[in-house]
Formats: structure tokens, C-alpha cells, sequence
């Protein structure tokens, strides 16, 4: 047994030079492109102490303790103590050095006389080195993460909007103004932890063969996004197909479903974030007098009866409008709409998602107003003509190529004012001959009269966008005090991470915002803006500018290939302009804060925002080679677009583009924890409250698996939260698949419960006879590669 058990490490040796030798090669790439020289030293440390290894010697001992105690200091130097920011450098090192320690690994090596000093004493080289190095990790995860604090605002009479009862939830945000705050406060931080599903039910509506999770591949990102609305005692809903469904609130049973057959064929992905309720005035109708209206993803429209589920016969042709009317021509999959319209004060109003990227000229995205009765289109607001109302008829085609508005609208009932978020005349990522208009409305807000369109100012979040920074959702509205009086005001949230808070009436700041010199080394033939605006008087959520010694990932080797990849790619920091070349986009079109944009509690002035953050690689090229290759068929925009083999063909311009999420090759993020936080902002002191990661890793993992330990390192998050009166906010959205309380005053996770499928939507709150409950719809999201499922779970306190 002794003579077995002092065989020659073979294992040991080859797995430390092997591991050696790769970051050696990497290390001298690293070093030819400019970046640390680290990696190669290590690189050599390791192969060398294989080598010694396989030669039997204790000096492999020596050696890998000294590359190990090198390792603490240079990582400690480039992070500090930084508990996730260590990890990638220091445990697969410090695995190795215990590795070393195992008795049949040491006996290995022990030749000739062992009692020398250099062999006795040999093993405490890496025995210190690991001990330091296991110190240094626990006692950068003691340290906190985030913001630490507490709200010590109390609760303002008077501030909550009351045009909607308190039992109910009557639009996407509970009321017009987009606060998603719920004036119930049954649920409380002291008796959360005792909520048990009180309904769960099951739509029906589920993938179809084709539609897997990642959808993309097969066509279909196929997601389950909806908030739902309760009147009275129903709750209704849509669903990745455009079914519309009523369900009993207090119990979950289906009451009615409608499956308007919706053609999703061509369409790029699947959602249904939300319908509206309209009730007709008395006299206007003798069917339908209230109504459930729905967006079709094949670009219709359907009022629904919101009793029986019939559509209705005075609504358009048969209960249906067709959305492609006045815009031209529409290629297949070039237009739907994903988000409820809006209806208030007898206008339906809504835009719709443009397909991104495609190419000049593509539909307009201008917004129309309709009859919610009849169905018959009112107003349009077009880009093209900005200070005018468009009153369309016969042969009206709408301006081409505009910025529109495809996400949720709000508005101020009072004032008689809707709120549109504008995107980017297509496409996204070449500006080069964009129109004056084009350039002076993308990524707007724009304020509309909602009975007449008459347009009453606009104001821009981003200049000359050429990184698809669209504003997804409209603002939130909230009374802030402000030299003593209140003023009417609004918050609006973007993917960069910015918060603009404006008056409402004018459309001014009143926090203070500036222009700030950006980049502006932008592709041959396209004009970057020199600056771009910061609201500097707010809290920002956008993330720093990346560095190489930030870099991350699960081990060092792929952390390395991620520093090897930036310094290979143009990056300048924020607002870096795409590049022929790779070039990398932080924060990106996926984040800060997408769709689902933030809630506010309107009696303590607080602002919850849920955010995200994943860099992304962009690549222009000229479109010739990609032409001729036929990978990028030539098209004139007439008939529907020729497969483009994943490329953003960007037709009508000189270049192509590639664009993706920047991941290394285990598909591990390049970006350092947290991916994902949820802050609490004080709107009259605009200072952080709190901040902490949201969500872990259970349901990640490496090569695109979903199985992983609970590492609380915030998780990438797609779908909203929302806010009670008792105190609490909640939220699905993670891609753990839980769900979550979180208490108002701390940010902590006071309750949490698994989902059984991905809470990619932001859920709402209700009551039916006294008692409140908490529903979101469970079904996950393509895109993010949750669980996917048609459920609605609804939550509530025990009873009796």
C-alpha cells in the first residue's frame, strides 16, 4: 500500500500543467493586445509546478504556495474585497492548493531524503497561501453589498389617485397615471410570511411545437408577460397567443376565453402584456356597454363584450379593426402590438412595436386614436408632421420610417393628457440619414391632448440613438412637494438606467439635468450627437464603465477570454458608437430598465426600480460582401423580407449589423455581479433609500443549463414590480423563478415562494368581499429561458 500510494502524480502534474499551459497562451495574448500580465505569469507558475509534479519534487509545493500567495495580492489589488469579484480569481486557485494537500498527492512527491527542511516544511507553503486565500474570500462576502437603509417618510393623505376603487385594477398600472401601487393594506411585513395561494388556474395557452424555450431559433420567442386588470369581480387577461380570458377573482374560474385565431406566423416573438376596459356612456351602444379591448399580434384590435366574451358587432368589422390600415405597405412580422391601448375619455389609443433593424423605411409608427364604440380611427400623431393632427382618410399613407411608441401608455386624466414613449426611427443602430424629425423626436417623451391629438410638448432622453435606447414604457406620474406646494410631475425611466423627472404640464425638468460630452467616433456616413443629457439631480442606476480588472466569470480562464474579447473589441464607455469592428454596448438595449418600468408609491414618495444589467456586443459591416454571399438578400421592401440568417440587414443603408448579449464561452457573463438589483429611491430628498441584488442563480447555469446552487448574486430580470399600501413591494421577474415580498421600508426579502413556471410580468393587487390578494401570471419568457407554463397564481391571507 505504501508503495502504491507513493506513485508519481501523474494527475496532479498534467492537470497543472495542462491548466498552466492555457493561461500561459491566453496570458501572452492578453499581453499582445495590452491588457494584464498576470495570467501569463500565474500561467508559467502553474506549468512549472506540473513539471515538478511529474518530477516527484517538493519544490512543486514551494512554487505553487508563492503563484498562490501572488494570486491574493494581485487579486486584492485589482477588486479589493469585493466577496463575487474574488471569486473567479481565487477559488479554482485556492481548490488547487488544497488539491495539493490531500495526503496521496504529497506522498507523491515526497523523494529522497524527506526529512531536508526544503521537503519537511514544504507543505506549508500552500497550506498559508490556501488559509489566506479561504480568509480573504469569506471576508469579502461579510461585505454588504448595495445600499443599506431604511425609509423613514411617512405616508401622505390625500396622494392616492382614487378614479379607480382601491378593490379594483383598471389599467396596466392600477390607474392612468402608472404608479402600480395598490392603496390595499390588508398584507402586511408582519403577516406576509403567512400567504398561501388562494387560486391557481391555468390558461391553456401554451407553446406550440416549434415554440421551445429560446424560441428564437424556431421563430417564436414565446412569452407570458400580461398584468392583468380586475373590475368588479372579474379579472381578465391575455396571453402569448392574443387569447383574451375572464376569470371569477376570488376563485380563478374561467368564466369566458376568446381565441381571435391571431396569425403569428411571421412574428418574431409572442406577448400580450395587458387589455383595457372601457364602459360605453349610457345610450352610445346597444351591445357591449362594457367592453374588454385587446391587442392582436397579427395587428388587429378586438373588443370583446366584457360579460359574455362575444365580440363586438359595432366595433369595426365584427369586434375586429385592422392596425395596417394607413400605413402602406406592411411586410409580414414588420407590425403588431404587444402592450394595452389606453382608453380614457372616449379614445382608444395605442402605436405599436416596428420591427428593429430591418431596414429604411419600414411602417410609421405613428399613434392613432379610435372610438372605442365604433371603432373608427379619430386622430393620428405622425412624426413626419409633429406639430399637426392627422385626420386620415382614404389614401392616407402615414409617414414612413418613424419613431413609434410600442410600450404601455400613461396618462393625466385631470389634464386630459397622454404620455407617449418613443422609440428610434428604424434602424437602431445607423443613423446616418435620418430625418430632422426623426433625429429631434426618437427616444421622446411627447405629450398628446387625448380627446383631439393636439400635441402639447416633447422632450428628449437620448440624442441621435443609435444603441436602441427607446423609451419603453411612459412615465409614472406623481404629485412631488416642492417649494412648499405640490407639483404635478412625472418620472420616467429608460434603458440607460436614468430617472427624468419633469413637469408634467410643461414638459420642464425640475431636478437638474445637463449636457455631458459622449463619444462620437460613429461609422462612415453617420453624425454622432457631442453630448447627450444626464439627469444629474436624481440617483442614477446606470452602471460604470467597464475596466478590464473588473472583468468576471467562473473561473480564470474564462475570465481572461473575457478580458482577452474587450480588449480585442472598441469599447469607450457609455454612448461607445457601433463600430465596424466588434463593439461593445453597456448598458444595452436589454436594461437598465426595460418594459416594465418602475412603481411609485404615491403617499411616501418612493420610486421602486427592479434593473438589469448584461453588456452586449455590436458589429457593423458594409453589406456588400454579405450581399454577394447571399447570407443578406438584396430586397426593395416590396413583398415580405428574405431570410437574413439571424443579421440585422438594416436595408437601405451601407451596413449589416450582428448584434448579441456578451457572454463568454461557458455563456457566463463577462460583466461582474449583481446582474440584477431593486432600489428604492426618495423622491423628495433624490437620494438611494436602498439598494440590494434581486434573485440567484438556481435556475442558471454554465452552457445554457438551468440547474445551479442559490449564489445571491442578483439574476437578470424581465417583468415589473409593484407597491401596497401595507408596505410591501413585490416581484416575479427574476429568472429563479421565485416570488418575491420585499419589505418597502428595508428592501429585504421578507417572503418568497418558488413559481411553477418563470414570473416574467409584473403582477398586480386586489380584493373581492374584504380580502386582498396578489396575482401574476406565471408562465415564463423565451427570451430569458425561464420555465414556461400558463399559470395565474393568486395569493392571499389565510381565512377564518
Amino acid at each position: 500500500m505504501a508503495e502504491r500510494a507513493a506513485r508519481r502524480p501523474y494527475f496532479t502534474g498534467i492537470v497543472f500543467l495542462l491548466v498552466g499551459l492555457v493561461l500561459a497562451v491566453g496570458g501572452g495574448m492578453l499581453i499582445a493586445v495590452g491588457g494584464s500580465p498576470y495570467y501569463l505569469i500565474a500561467g508559467i507558475g502553474l506549468a512549472a509546478t506540473g513539471v515538478l509534479a511529474l518530477r516527484r519534487s517538493v519544490a512543486a509545493l514551494w512554487l505553487y504556495g508563492v503563484v498562490l500567495l501572488g494570486t491574493v495580492i494581485w487579486a486584492i489589488g485589482e477588486v479589493g474585497m469585493n466577496g463575487w469579484s474574488l471569486e473567479p480569481r481565487l477559488v479554482a486557485p485556492t481548490v488547487l492548493g488544497l488539491w495539493l494537500l490531500l495526503p496521496w498527492v504529497r506522498r507523491g512527491l515526497r523523494t529522497g531524503d524527506s526529512q531536508r527542511p526544503a521537503a519537511k516544511y514544504a507543505v506549508f507553503a500552500p497550506a498559508i497561501a490556501s488559509v489566506i486565500a479561504i480568509v480573504v474570500l469569506i471576508a469579502g462576502f461579510l461585505q454588504p453589498v448595495g445600499v443599506e437603509g431604511t425609509a423613514t417618510a411617512s405616508a401622505l393623505p390625500g396622494q392616492v389617485d382614487n378614479s379607480v376603487p382601491d378593490s379594483d385594477w383598471a389599467f396596466y398600472g392600477r390607474t392612468p397615471k402608472g404608479d402600480r401601487f395598490s392603496p390595499l393594506g390588508q398584507i402586511t411585513p408582519a403577516n406576509v410570511n403567512q400567504l398561501k395561494v388562494a387560486w391557481q388556474t391555468q390558461t391553456g395557452d401554451r407553446m406550440r411545437p416549434g415554440e421551445d424555450i429560446g424560441g428564437t431559433d424556431a421563430g417564436h420567442e414565446f412569452n407570458f408577460e400580461a398584468t392583468p386588470l380586475k373590475i368588479a369581480d372579474t379579472v381578465y387577461v391575455c396571453t402569448g397567443h392574443s387569447w383574451v380570458e375572464a376569470l371569477d377573482a376570488a376563485t380563478g374560474k374561467i368564466k369566458w376565453k376568446f381565441d381571435p385565431h391571431a396569425d403569428t406566423n411571421p412574428d418574431v416573438y409572442l406577448a400580450c402584456r395587458g387589455v383595457a376596459y372601457y364602459v360605453a356612456p349610457a345610450g352610445k351602444t346597444n351591445t357591449c356597454a362594457t367592453r374588454i379591448i385587446s391587442p392582436v399580434l397579427d395587428a388587429r384590435v378586438v373588443a370583446l363584450d366584457a360579460v359574455t366574451g362575444k365580440p363586438c358587432e359595432d366595433f369595426g368589422t365584427h369586434g375586429f379593426i385592422d392596425l395596417k390600415q394607413y400605413l402602406g405597405h406592411v411586410p409580414a412580422g414588420f407590425h403588431f402590438v404587444t402592450s394595452p391601448p389606453l382608453v380614457l375619455h372616449d379614445r382608444m389609443i395605442l402605436g405599436g412595436w416596428v420591427y428593429d433593424n430591418q431596414a429604411r423605411g419600414e411602417p410609421s409608427g405613428a399613434v392613432r386614436a379610435f372610438d372605442p364604440i365604433s371603432g373608427k380611427i379619430i386622430w393620428a400623431w405622425d412624426v413626419g408632421h409633429p406639430d399637426q393632427v392627422v385626420h386620415p382618410g382614404d389614401g392616407t399613407v402615414l409617414t414612413r420610417g418613424t419613431p413609434n411608441a410600442w410600450g404601455v401608455y400613461t396618462a393625466d386624466a385631470a389634464s386630459n393628457t397622454v404620455y407617449l414613449p418613443l422609440g428610434n426611427a428604424t434602424p437602431d443602430y445607423y443613423g446616418g440619414g435620418r430625418r430632422p424629425f426623426d433625429n429631434a423626436y426618437n427616444s421622446s417623451i411627447v405629450a398628446l391632448d387625448i380627446t383631439t391629438g393636439t400635441p402639447k410638448w416633447h422632450y428628449q432622453t437620448t440624442h441621435h440613438d443609435v444603441w436602441d435606447m427607446d423609451l419603453p414604457i411612459g412615465p409614472s406620474l406623481v404629485d412631488l412637494p416642492m417649494g412648499g406646494k405640490m407639483v404635478p410631475a412625472l418620472v420616467q425611466s429608460n434603458k440607460r438606467g436614468e430617472f427624468f423627472v419633469l413637469n408634467r404640464m410643461t414638459g420642464q425638468p425640475i431636478v437638474k439635468t445637463i449636457e455631458k460630452p459622449v463619444p462620437t467616433d460613429g461609422v462612415p456616413g453617420d453624425t454622432m450627437s457631442p453630448t447627450q443629457p444626464y439627469p444629474v439631480g436624481m440617483p442614477s442606476l446606470t452602471p460604470a464603465d467597464l475596466v478590464e480588472h473588473h472583468l468576471w466569470g467562473a473561473t480564470p480562464i474564462d475570465q481572461m477570454l473575457c478580458r482577452i474579447q474587450f480588449r480585442q473589441a472598441h469599447y469607450e464607455g457609455q454612448f461607445t458608437p457601433p463600430q465596424l469592428k466588434k463593439t461593445i454596448v453597456y448598458p444595452a438595449f436589454d436594461g437598465v430598465v426595460d418594459w416594465h418600468g418602475a412603481s411609485i408609491d404615491p403617499t411616501r414618495k418612493l420610486l421602486i426600480a427592479n434593473a438589469n444589467y448584461i453588456p452586449f456586443m455590436v458589429t457593423m459591416k458594409p453589406r456588400g460582401p454579405f450581399q454577394a454571399s447571399g447570407k443578406v438578400p438584396a430586397w426593395n421592401g416590396s413583398g415580405n423580407e428574405p431570410d437574413t440568417h439571424g443579421i440585422a440587414p438594416q436595408y437601405g443603408t451601407p451596413y449589416v449589423g450582428m448584434v448579441h448579449p456578451w457572454l463568454n464561452p461557458l455563456g457566463v457573463p463577462c460583466n461582474p455581479p449583481p446582474w440584477g438589483t431593486l432600489t428604492a429611491i426618495d423622491l423628495t430628498t433624490h437620494k438611494v433609500v436602498w439598494q440590494h441584488p434581486i434573485g440567484d442563480t438556481r435556475a442558471t447555469g454554465l452552457f445554457g443549463t438551468h440547474t445551479n446552487l442559490p449564489m445571491k448574486t442578483g439574476i437578470f430580470n424581465i417583468g415589473g414590480n409593484m407597491i401596497t399600501a401595507g408596505g410591501l413591494v413585490f416581484i416575479g421577474a427574476t429568472a429563479d423563478n421565485m416570488f418575491r415580498a420585499i419589505d418597502i421600508n428595508t428592501g429585504k426579502t421578507i417572503w418568497s415562494t418558488q413559481l411553477p413556471a418563470g414570473g416574467n410580468a409584473t403582477p398586480m393587487s386586489y380584493a373581492v368581499n374584504g380580502r386582498q390578494y396578489v396575482l401574476i401570471a406565471a408562465g415564463g419568457h423565451g427570451g430569458l429561458g425561464t420555465k414556461t407554463g400558463d399559470y395565474l397564481v393568486a395569493y392571499a391571507l389565510p381565512q377564518g
